[in-house]
């Protein structure tokens, strides 16, 4: 969840983040983009996918879907967690009417994404999770794309943008810069914005991981209840999703995931310089769209906050109309235009 504050209170920046949405859009760097974004309330799942695919890339065997033309533009997009790849489902149609080739992949421990090694250390550091979107460009022989997410998904596309320029084209980043390190971790927030961040505790001790592993299934609705709050999702379309979790290593990535960060898990040695380049908060100069929703009931950071760190063309759009932290499936027309217009920057 909420790769916003996190990503604030790991950015080196020392965002004591617990604002709520904020400012602009369309053309300006700031304005904002009325209610009828917001995507009908969900009475059933609306569009599906076509049947997934499977390819090898780098350390997994990624299951994505794929729409559009083969021969269009690449646009990736990122789920975060506890979420999964539909919520794109409504906004990849969109795009491929407007000749892209949308790429949706399930990150590692979700849905039929698979690790090719029982021996491979499940890993879910943030820069792990940037290789392995880069090893399926590989794979798809992508040599660059637009590439958008949020909560996880923004972070990892943040990275690809700050570490690999010339893959990416221009982003979209729902709650903006999310890069982080263990250092800025370790800064304690104010009580509120802690309490905010109480699974990430959670998740710290052996009761948590049990826990989540037992109850991921509730676990992962009050989840979504809590960060979109005026979202009237249904059963069907959360269970949707949740098949997602039932991964056998999701259990795994997402502990490691919020330990990583506090400090209390170590990364891979291989990855240190990596994590070195990212710890120094470094701008982003592709052209970027950045996204939050005024309902997003999620800890993230104020706009104003990261505005500093994208360097080259930039805006930034508030979502109204009650739209919270899972913005492409609440408003799937706002987050695909922001692609269409991050293409022309």
């Amino acid at each position: 969840m909420s790769e916003t504050i996190d990503q604030s209170r790991r950015t080196l920046l020392g965002l004591a983040a617990l604002a709520a949405a904020e400012f602009a859009t369309a053309g300006p760097a700031h304005a904002q983009t009325p209610g009828q974004n917001r995507a009908a309330p969900a009475t059933g799942p609306s569009h599906s996918f076509a049947p997934l695919k499977q390819i090898n890339a780098g350390l997994l065997n990624i299951g994505y879907a794929e729409a559009g033309p083969a021969n269009g533009p690449a646009v990736i997009l990122l789920h975060g967690w506890p979420y999964d790849i539909y919520s794109f489902v409504d906004v990849a149609p969109i795009l491929a009417s407007h000749g892209y080739r949308v790429i949706i992949p399930y990150l590692r421990g979700y849905g039929t994404t698979r690790f090719l090694s029982s021996e491979t250390f499940r890993n879910g550091q943030q820069s792990v999770v940037a290789l392995d979107i880069l090893a399926l460009m590989d794979a798809l022989r992508i040599q660059k794309a637009i590439v958008a997410g949020f909560d996880w998904g923004a972070r990892t596309a943040d990275i690809m943008a700050a570490l690999w320029p010339d893959r990416c084209k221009a982003l979209v980043s729902v709650s903006g810069y999310l890069i982080g390190s263990q250092e800025a971790g370790k800064v304690p927030l104010p009580p509120q914005a802690e309490f905010a961040w109480w699974y990430q505790f959670y998740f710290a001790t052996d009761r948590g991981r049990a826990g989540y592993d037992k109850y991921r299934h509730d676990f992962a609705k009050l989840i979504w209840r809590l960060a979109s709050p005026k979202w009237n999702f249904d059963d069907a379309t959360f269970d949707r999703s949740a098949a997602a979790f039932e991964n056998p290593d999701h259990v795994a990535i997402v502990i490691h995931n919020y330990r990583w960060r506090q400090g209390l898990a170590n990364g891979e040695a291989k990855y240190d310089e990596l994590e070195k380049r990212l710890a120094v908060a470094p701008t982003i100069a592709v052209p970027t769209i950045t996204l939050e929703g005024d309902a997003n009931g999620a800890p993230h950071p104020d706009s104003g906050a990261y505005a500093s760190k994208f360097s080259g063309k930039y805006t930034h759009r508030t979502i109204t109309g009650g739209i919270g932290h899972n913005l492409p499936q609440e408003a799937p027309n706002a987050f695909a235009q922001a692609i269409l217009d991050v293409d022309k920057l």
